[in-house]
């Protein structure tokens, strides 16, 4: 889950760079005869360099993927619920390595007392454990449980109130999604893997979140960084304990909705029925606004101030000519549409704009790599090559490459898996979705690993994986195809799932491979430890999302706890694509022109201006998320950024050591009460106290009627 991915319904929020050794500029670890550096320090390596390198198959132990299992289990809730809310997902990563580090590490400090422990925790193993974990939890966001796959269900469909029939509609069932996800999740691993050495060591792509996760891994097992990642780890349960007694104590008072302020004004209430203007005390976003950057969050509020502040009040007061007004709210030839085409015209816009732009330096940086190839050869060393015979590369490259290329994966392999997945799901597939035909899924697998490697490419590039804007392209292209006669809404969107688990686990494999360079872990324990996260990721999140759609009667309503904004914003995408224009109400098309120019221009002048004024500039992405769901999160969200930014300032180096953990602990806090909490839902359980907040004149006539007054 990398990452500040330019994902338009994911955004996620990439690690500061600042303090990451990339790739790049490791010249100044170059071995001289004393074995240091010029200025005495050791580089990375040669503070391991007396550690042996255990094998690949040591790498993969039973206690691994033991601790994998019950953090996936976790993390898959966390992101399932801010996949169900927001769709804002901030990255995991240093999360995901700092409990596997800390549940290890105890681990082995206990069974070291008594003399019981046979094997030591090493980076490697704490390196397979993060490449579990983020595999498994990332099948929550890629299998579309906040987006496309419930976007084919009936209460996403009952909210747009249009291509409701038989042939647009598929339920969802934990059987189908278990087997879904089981014949689409894996090609993307095996599009990529004969790309490695020329992605990693030829091209010597940054992959910066994969470089970050590895430099925090190798921190935290030498012994100052292991006192540190203690402490950090201090710091993430105090702050786990508290957000999740305060989500129990939510729950346990239950406070309802209702308005908090003056009358028919946007306000800071606890809640507000008919005003999304309103903190919610919500340790989930809390933390989420610690960990996004400022930018963002900051967006997320313009966003919802443009939207419910000026335009649907505007809008709503041309009820009767611009749309019918006895029309139902969830028509999208009333003002649902314009909230959610005009948010899908600013994702579009955004999406479109940096495709082109990854697209175009993906093709430039390869012309310049084979150009700059056929001018020079390049002496890279070979499995069992002593790297010190080896010119021009730093040390720690040495000793890097050298074990990189010793656990070849044979590209045979890569090509037979690909085939042989591909041909089963060519068959499986419309079984599942008897609108997606077998010849839509082949032409997809044709195209797929061409995309794949894109993705990945321009992921390492800039960091950015845009894997749901290759699954809208797959929505509008599949879907016009398939024609509206022929169920083509619910055949683009299960193309839009089989394109973007391809296209996303194509390039966080790519991460890992990098985060395995830069650790020493081995590239067939990263595959094998990519492999075995995928399939609990298949299993663990569909029961996740089960657990969530039994236990909430209202979820994926606008205004339960659990809206799911996604699921009809993608959709909406495969209406448009299918039906064309004919689905927007009155100036809606005009509108949408609009928002779709301004989003690239807001891009444009971003990339244009200098970097003292870039990051004043909004992203156009996350303002176009308020737009549908409301800014009630952003409230909540600022609220986190205003204490990461107070910390700062009193203390910038704790801040910097510790507000990832104490973040990360309001989330998984907050995250894991979801287990109890639909436990007790199933159970029929309610909360045995019940607060009301009204104003006061409600309240007095309340009062009035109990005899109060």
């Amino acid at each position: 889950m990398s990452h500040n991915n330019g994902r338009e319904d994911e955004v996620e929020c990439s690690l500061d760079m600042e303090h990451v050794e990339s790739n790049n500029n490791c010249s100044r670890y170059k071995r001289p005869e004393e074995g240091e550096t010029e200025g005495g320090e050791l580089s990375v390596e040669q503070i391991f360099e007396r550690q042996g390198v255990p094998s690949w198959r040591e790498q993969l132990t039973w206690r691994a993927f033991g601790v994998s299992f019950v953090l996936s289990i976790l993390f898959s809730f966390i992101v399932m619920k801010l996949n169900l809310t927001t769709g804002i997902i901030p990255s995991l990563n240093v999360s995901a390595g700092l409990l596997g580090f800390f549940f290890v590490r105890t681990w082995t400090k206990i069974l070291e007392k008594p003399g019981l422990l046979k094997q030591p925790f090493t980076r490697q193993e704490n390196t397979v454990i993060q490449t579990c974990i983020v595999a498994s939890s990332g099948i929550a966001f890629s299998g579309g449980f906040g987006s496309y796959l419930f976007g084919m269900s009936e209460r996403a469909a009952q909210q747009s109130s249009e291509d409701n029939g038989a042939t647009s509609i598929k339920n969802p069932h934990l059987g189908w999604m278990i087997g879904f996800l089981f014949v689409v999740s894996f090609l993307g691993l095996f599009s990529v893997v004969p790309l490695r050495k020329i992605m990693i060591i030829d091209f010597k792509l940054t992959y910066p979140s994969g470089t970050a996760t590895a430099h925090l891994i190798n921190s935290f097992h030498t012994p100052q960084g292991a006192k540190l990642a203690k402490k950090q780890v201090r710091e993430l349960g105090k702050f786990f304990s508290f957000s999740f007694l305060w989500a129990f104590f939510q729950w346990f008072f239950e406070a309802e909705e209702d308005y908090c302020g003056f009358s028919n004004f946007p306000t800071f209430g606890l809640k507000a029925k008919d005003n999304m203007f309103y903190f919610d005390f919500s340790a989930t976003y809390v933390g989420v606004g610690m960990i996004c950057p400022y930018i963002i969050n900051i967006s997320v509020l313009l966003g919802g101030i443009l939207s419910w502040g000026l335009m649907w009040p505007l809008i709503d007061t041309r009820k009767g000519d611009w749309y019918p007004a006895d029309l139902s709210p969830k028509s999208l030839h009333g003002l649902q549409g314009y909230k959610v085409f005009i948010a899908i015209a600013m994702i579009l816009g955004d999406g479109l704009y940096n495709f082109c732009k990854v697209l175009s330096q993906t093709i430039l940086s390869l012309y310049y790599q084979f150009k700059s190839k056929g001018n020079k050869t390049t002496d890279l060393p070979v499995a069992d090559s002593p790297p010190l015979k080896i010119p021009n590369l730093s040390f720690d490259d040495q000793r890097r490459t050298q074990l990189f290329l010793k656990d070849q994966i044979p590209t045979w392999f890569a090509v037979t898996g690909y085939i042989t997945t591909a041909a089963i799901s060519t068959i499986v597939l419309p079984f599942i979705f008897t609108q997606l035909k077998w010849y839509y899924v082949i032409i997809i697998y044709v195209f797929a690993p061409t995309l794949a490697f894109c993705n990945a490419y321009g992921c390492g590039l800039t960091d950015w994986s845009l894997a749901s804007t290759y699954g809208k392209l797959a929505i509008f292209t599949i879907g016009a195809w398939a024609g509206a006669s022929h169920g083509g809404v619910l055949a683009g969107l299960a193309a839009c799932g089989v394109m973007m688990n391809i296209v996303s686990t194509a390039s966080d494999l790519m991460q890992d491979f990098k985060t395995g360079y830069l650790t020493l872990a081995s590239p067939r324990s990263m595959f094998v430890s990519q492999v075995i996260g995928t399939a609990m990721g298949c299993v663990i999140s569909p029961c996740v999302f089960w657990l969530f759609y039994k236990a909430f009667d209202d979820l994926g309503l606008p205004d339960s706890t659990y809206p799911v904004p996604f699921a009809v914003v993608y959709r909406g995408m495969a209406i448009l694509g299918v039906d064309g224009f004919s689905s927007l109400p009155k100036n809606c098309l005009y509108l949408c022109y609009g928002f779709f120019v301004a989003a690239v221009l807001i891009n444009i002048i971003k990339d244009v201006a200098g970097k003292k004024w870039r990051r004043f500039i909004p992203l156009p992405m996350a303002m176009a998320i308020p737009f549908y769901l409301g800014p009630y999160f952003a409230i909540d969200m600022c609220v986190g950024s205003l204490i990461l930014f107070i910390w700062e300032r009193i203390n910038k180096t704790k801040a910097d050591a510790f507000a990832p953990a104490v973040a990360s602990g309001l989330i998984c806090g907050d995250g894991i009460w979801v287990l109890p909490s639909s436990i007790l839902a199933l159970a029929g359980v309610k909360a045995p106290i019940c607060m009301r907040f009204f104003n006061r004149g409600t309240n007095s006539r309340i009062d009035q009627f109990l005899g109060l007054q």
